[in-house]
């Protein structure tokens, strides 16, 4: 059974959650499904800024609460994390460059040139979207993994820095670290079971 996800959104009460699992899953494989099918750059680039155009709420609504070793759980991360840089690319650039340093095998596989500007990371968020639709997604998805080590690395820096200055900022820092720690792993995870075909 395929549920359109406006006919959803018009239900009364709350969903059931096998309803609401067999929704994520029914989207995120359609979308990735017409993303690979297709030699389209534009119907890509419309794929790629889903968030944009449909509204994070949307997507939210349709992902956010997948397991991380799924296929819409992936898809969720990879559009937050695409998000994250697009609103806020100068501490995304700022969280990378302390970062890069002390992760270096991370920041070649995340692909991000020397020095990034906020346009740069936001490039590099856009190619890793656009190759869950038009390269191999388990890379796509190393790629954002290795991206997320990174940021983790540099935010724990942050947090070290501030810990004298604001230990409240500093503990938010940390935690904001280990969540992107958690993001990488999840990621990592999700492209070996891509790669054993069981990412569903």
């Amino acid at each position: 059974m395929v549920v359109d996800p406006a006919l959803a959104d018009e239900l009364p009460g709350e969903l059931d959650p096998a309803l609401r699992d067999e929704i994520a899953h029914t989207t995120a494989n359609a979308l990735v499904r017409h993303g690979r099918a297709t030699e389209d750059p534009e119907v890509v680039a419309r794929l790629v800024a889903l968030v944009e155009t449909e509204g994070l709420d949307v997507v939210a609504g349709m992902w956010a609460d997948s397991p991380a070793d799924t296929l819409p759980g992936a898809l969720w991360r990879l559009y937050v994390l695409r998000e994250w840089v697009r609103r806020d690319p100068g501490t995304v650039v700022d969280r990378y460059r302390q970062g890069v340093a002390a992760a270096p095998v991370h920041d070649v596989v995340a692909g991000v040139v020397d020095m990034p500007g906020p346009d740069d990371v936001r490039t590099v968020a856009d190619a890793v979207l656009s190759g869950v639709y038009t390269g191999d997604l388990a890379v796509a998805l190393e790629r954002a993994a290795a991206f997320c080590q990174v940021l983790a690395t540099g935010a724990a820096f942050d947090a070290d820095h501030l810990d004298a200055l604001d230990p409240g900022a500093a503990v938010r820092q940390t935690r904001g670290a280990a969540s992107l720690v958690r993001t990488a792993e999840e990621l990592a995870r999700a492209a070996q079971l891509w790669r054993a075909d069981r990412l569903e």
